[in-house]
């Protein structure tokens, strides 16, 4: 072979291949599951409503858009709600077949704060598998509890597994600054 039609052949593959990959990732693989790109920035598909919840950090977004969606703050507020990052993704199911979930909620806290008393709206949340309700606790409807209301220090992450048929939807409530 000619290095022309080398090169032409080598082109092709590798604006096929990226076309491929930007189609995939557009699309979302078409039906869900979890994409990882290399910089681990991963965007699942929630079952409700077609939420995306990701794990890098909304600043103006809200989970449900209905509700205030707090600035950024300079001279504000020394820590807010939306220094409480959660993620959450599927896992493998139970041998029973029942879906399971890995939650994680994070202290992004810029100002080094430590965030206390989280609560969560989490509707009937309930789950197939015992959680260590030290960690995570439904109090009454759309009322959870992290941490047994201790403080979350900056940069901690505090992780759980539940198991249920459906995704959950989690979005923060309250919280309070330490």
């Amino acid at each position: 072979m000619e290095p022309r039609s080398v090169r032409r052949i080598v082109v092709f593959v590798t604006v096929t291949v990226f076309s491929l990959a930007l189609l995939a990732v557009l699309t979302g693989f078409g039906g869900g599951g979890t994409l990882t790109v290399a910089m681990a920035v991963s965007v699942t598909r929630g079952s409700e409503k077609g939420t995306i919840a990701s794990s890098h950090r909304k600043l103006l977004t809200s989970d449900n858009g209905n509700e205030r969606v707090e600035p950024n703050r300079i001279w504000g507020e020394k820590c807010s709600k939306s220094d409480i990052v959660i993620n959450q993704g599927p896992t493998a199911p139970l041998p029973s077949g029942i879906p399971t979930y890995t939650v994680e909620i994070m202290n992004m806290c810029v100002s080094g704060c430590d965030i206390s008393k989280i609560h969560l709206r989490c509707g009937w949340f309930s789950s197939a598998r015992l959680i260590n309700p030290k960690l995570f606790k439904r109090l009454r409807y759309n009322d959870c509890l992290v941490n047994d209301g201790r403080p979350l220090i900056n940069g901690a992450t505090i992780s759980f597994q539940y198991a249920n048929t459906f995704l959950y939807p989690l979005s923060v409530s309250s919280v309070v600054c330490v």
